[in-house]
């Protein structure tokens, strides 16, 4: 199972920006993840088209799980 951690901001222009994290330690808090949340706003860290980060809407883990085919004709 692969597991990712999406961080979830509001931009300045009223959108929603995700920042995903692959393989989020198993121990890691809801303060842990607030407080991460809050500097990366804080100090301006990320922007783009929609621009600055302005506020934290969420976070979540995803949960997936992946099969591959052998598709090998031998």
């Amino acid at each position: 199972m692969a597991k990712v951690l999406e961080l979830l901001f509001e931009t300045e222009t009223g959108k929603t920006a995700t920042i995903a994290i692959d393989a989020p330690k198993p121990n890691v808090t809801s303060n842990d993840i607030h407080q991460v949340m809050q500097t990366i706003i804080m100090n301006n860290v990320f922007g783009g088209q929609a621009g600055a980060f302005v506020a934290i809407k969420g976070a979540r883990i995803i949960d997936r799980q992946v099969s591959h085919f052998d598709l090998s004709m031998n």
